[in-house]
């Protein structure tokens, strides 16, 4: 992965190259790990960021925490490696005024949307709008088709989130309470990703642990999108609602997985809407293929919501893989061309507010003549 995260960086210069950009500051966490494999654990969060600076030509340089430092020396390609500490020198923006003192009218390529606002602020600071320009188109137009390599990960993610969503429907059952399932899911997920990660250097910085908080919803309460596990203790007929979005991250992959279950029982008009939601993602996936627009997906779902009686609905899907949400996105207005080798997660859901709710999603790879699952898993609907 280090020559892909360098011929990256060669490619991200060529691009800034010709925007007339002499140097490039990254601050999103999911960039600075695309581009030089390093990612933190503080964060702004902690008041301590992460900065990576790339110029038109040459060497790049990170600027991290010192507490990091040699985590990220075990990590990244990237020899010029500059940590700062609380309080000394300036702290990181001494460390950015050392880069940047040495040259005269630059123009410097930041991510507005994805840098932390004091971030921004040094710049907007030491330099005028018009030297300053958007680079965040360049980051997310090289992000959008995987290589075989990514692809691979993603596949052993999708694999990870299958294994999470296993471990947590066989513990679904009438007494248990939401928690239990959710961490069912953790111990399988966690399994799961342990038996990917082997002893080569390069992986074993990366953890198995599965963490973040679950979205899950149950009973009388699905229609609560994204809310999260309580202490509510499953009754016979309750729908169990299970997203894996923000769950499934394995060597900083990012995927969407969401599957719908039923304890003991389910109601003829609960089992019809499930059935539409099958049906509105199925059109989508059939949809989806090389020279298709993104928002065609999106339309082919709507078909069938407003066919069944059902308004207009939330997008149908978006990219993944270092984000959660990547471009394209399958909505109306994204007139993006569909490619091999991008992936997104897919869906197929219907909200009634205060009632029910009926939510299935995958993750899948654009191949040369259609699909490919990333998480191949049973959606058919099933009762516990």
């Amino acid at each position: 992965m280090r020559d892909l995260q360098k011929k990256r960086v060669i490619e991200f210069q060529r691009r800034i190259a010709d925007e007339d950009i002499d140097l490039a500051v990254i601050h999103d966490p999911d960039n600075i790990y695309f581009l030089s494999g390093f990612w933190g654990y503080l964060g702004m969060d902690f008041g301590r960021p992460t900065i990576l600076v790339i110029p038109r030509s040459g060497s790049p340089t990170l600027i991290t925490p010192g507490l990091e430092a040699e985590m990220a020396a075990n990590m990244t390609w990237i020899e010029d490696i500059r940590e700062w500490t609380d309080g000394i020198d300036g702290e990181w923006q001494g460390r950015l005024d050392e880069l940047l003192d040495s040259t005269r009218n630059l123009m410097v390529g930041i991510e507005p949307v994805k840098t932390h606002p004091l971030v921004t602020s040094y710049f907007k600071q030491r330099f005028s709008d018009s030297a300053i320009k958007d680079v965040s188109g360049i980051l997310s137009d090289m992000r959008m088709i995987k290589t075989p390599e990514e692809i691979n990960v993603m596949r052993q993610a999708g694999q990870v989130a299958v294994a999470m969503c296993e471990g947590a429907a066989q513990t679904i059952a009438e007494g248990v309470p939401e928690y239990e399932i959710s961490l069912a899911a953790v111990a399988a997920g966690t399994r799961k990703a342990a038996e990917f990660l082997g002893h080569r250097k390069s992986e074993r910085l990366y953890s198995p642990m599965i963490h973040n908080l679950q979205i899950l919803q149950s009973g009388p309460e699905l229609a609560m999108v994204h809310r999260r596990p309580t202490i509510r203790r499953l009754v016979k007929g309750d729908p169990v609602y299970m997203c894996f979005c923000p769950f499934t991250l394995f060597k900083q992959i990012k995927l969407g997985f969401d599957r719908e279950y039923f304890v003991a029982s389910v109601s003829d008009e609960h089992a019809r809407i499930y059935e539409i939601a099958l049906k509105a993602q199925a059109a989508a996936l059939e949809t989806i293929r090389p020279g298709v627009r993104a928002q065609e997906v999106h339309f082919a779902a709507l078909e069938v919501y407003q066919s069944e009686g059902f308004g207009i609905c939330y997008r149908t899907g978006r990219g993944v893989g270092h984000s959660y949400l990547e471009r394209p996105e399958f909505k109306d207005g994204d007139r993006t061309i569909l490619q091999a080798g991008m992936t997104f997660a897919v869906d197929g859901g219907i909200t009634i507010e205060g009632e029910f709710g009926a939510r299935v999603g995958d993750s899948i790879v654009v191949t040369e003549d259609g699909f490919e699952y990333l998480t191949p898993y049973p959606k058919e609907l099933r009762v516990i």
